[in-house]
């Protein structure tokens, strides 16, 4: 028997203009979980795309059980047992979950060419039972949870017979009870013999799971180690090509006066009794557990879910917002924690997705001053480092973290005062998490006041003046940088909040 159930020598991919892998290597062993990890950009989703039969290799050879393989596209590569699970779930929310699982390989009769429904759906149900779900196979795909949905792809591999499977960030939109979930999922499949290859940026998904760690940047192989032999260091050293040895930047302007102040925001349902400020040149931290309403509370500072009671004040005026227009008009930004579904128009350039708040300003008498918002989006590009041959590029085309590069500059095409930034940093990498610090870093000291949400205490420490922590819509306390801890943030997102300490 091979050492190796899946190896890949020396596979290059090119296309017009970019070599989008170089020279790369990678072995899986049977029954291992094997962590890839990279940047965006370094290269991972064209590694899937030739392992899945996508795409074929300019140069290299893949072996597959000590053979050698070649895959014409993603039927053949499905045949002998190689599943993809994407970040971005590929279903058919229109479908039921049976017509998800069976999609491409589904029970037919083979005298009448009938579909076997009754079969497909108690097999269905038999896999999901298996993974621990308890959805009905009749149920609409689209009416299911991100999680739910992540179990149904995995049910789907199942059903194909897979033995390799890839997971690409399955945890990246997931709660943390969620995610634990899926790795006791993953576990279990490892123990009945797949072998999987776990993409993630995230180094707890590594060392949760995880016994080997391979490497990929700029497109080539770097390496591969033990989980249990690699420090952080030297895997960011890895990934981003250099020491970051500040990942949180040092505070570099001074904190002014009061631009925002709310006063017993309340939306039945969601929050209640909200009060809090911030200043120029402050960037509050706003966290908690999932579900204790930071984004709601976000959400009616922007008017896009209008309040029912309460004040907010906006250099010491009272004001109403009813929608996000009147929001902007008053200096209110907000960038939203799905960048793709709500933060950018991926069919559109990069130039005009950050130009798109300002194109009422740009145009005179019907027409639109291109020189002018040509100019105004390379401008916004380089002042936040956007990686891109052209403002002209389709914003689809760009990684993760480009994209939320570019959804920083769209807000500040606008006239704003106070930016609401909703899980900044979510689903990009370590490199350009870096970035994005020191662009948020940037707007406080030139005299914006930011509220960050974040999920990550690490994060919410290293980047807030002050934290307020949230649950069960409440404010529970208001804690200052100095001396905070991830242990007071966390008692004070569990305890009840009649103990609370707003400030």
């Amino acid at each position: 028997m091979t050492e190796y159930v899946l190896e890949l020598r020396g596979i290059t991919k090119k296309f017009p203009g970019v070599t989008a892998l170089n020279n790369v290597h990678f072995k899986l062993k049977p029954g291992e979980i094997h962590a890839l990890m990279g940047e965006n950009g370094a290269g991972k989703s064209t590694f899937i795309k030739v392992i899945t039969g996508v795409h074929s290799p300019n140069e290299g050879e893949i072996f597959l059980n000590g053979q050698k393989i070649e895959f014409s596209n993603p039927k053949e590569a499905q045949a002998v047992g190689i599943a993809a699970i994407y970040q971005h779930v590929t279903n058919y929310p229109d479908l039921s979950v049976t017509e998800n699982i069976f999609m491409g390989h589904e029970k037919v009769q083979k005298l009448t060419g009938r579909l076997l429904w009754n079969e497909m759906h108690e097999e269905a149900r038999k896999l999901l039972r298996s993974l621990g779900c308890s959805v009905d196979p009749k149920s609409e795909m689209g009416a299911l949870s991100v999680a739910q949905q992540q179990i149904v792809e995995i049910a789907k591999a199942i059903s194909t017979k897979a033995k390799i499977i890839i997971m690409d960030e399955p945890t990246a939109a997931l709660t943390a009870r969620e995610s634990e979930e899926l790795y006791k999922i993953a576990e279990n499949l490892r123990d009945h013999g797949a072998s999987i290859i776990f993409i993630s940026h995230r180094f707890e998904d590594m060392y949760r799971l995880a016994t080997q760690v391979t490497v990929l940047r700029d497109a080539k192989y770097i390496g591969s180690w033990k989980v249990d032999e690699i420090s952080n260091e030297d895997l960011i050293v890895a990934m981003v090509g250099r020491e970051i040895t500040q990942v949180y930047p040092a505070k570099k302007g001074q904190i002014g006066e009061k631009l925002l102040e709310v006063k017993g925001l309340c939306k039945t349902g969601y929050f209640a009794d909200i009060s809090l400020t911030v200043h120029r040149g402050e960037i509050l931290g706003l966290t908690g557990l999932v579900g204790a309403g930071r984004t709601e509370v976000c959400q009616s500072l922007f008017g896009i879910m209008p309040y029912d009671k309460g004040a907010i004040f906006i250099n010491g005026k009272e004001v109403i917002i009813k929608n996000p227009k009147q929001a902007m008009g008053l200096g209110i930004g907000y960038l939203p924690e799905d960048r793709q579904l709500q933060g950018l128009i991926l069919q559109w350039g990069i130039g005009r997705n950050i130009t798109l708040p300002a194109l009422s300003r740009l145009g005179k008498k019907g027409w639109l001053d291109e020189n002018k918002e040509s100019e105004i989006a390379k401008e916004l590009a380089e002042k936040v480092h956007v990686k891109a041959n052209s403002i002209f590029d389709l914003i689809s085309s760009l990684s993760g973290g480009n994209q939320q590069k570019v959804a920083v500059a769209k807000l500040l095409t606008a006239d704003l005062d106070i930016i609401i930034l909703d899980e900044p940093t979510k689903g990009v990498d370590v490199g350009a998490k870096s970035a994005i610090y020191e662009i948020i870093n940037e707007l406080a000291a030139t005299g914006y006041g930011i509220i960050m949400i974040s999920s990550e205490m690490p994060e919410v420490i290293g980047m807030s003046d002050r934290i307020a922590v949230m649950k069960s819509g409440r404010i529970t306390r208001v804690l200052d940088k100095e001396g905070v801890t991830q242990e007071l943030i966390l008692e004070a997102a569990m305890t009840d909040f009649s103990k609370k300490n707003v400030g």
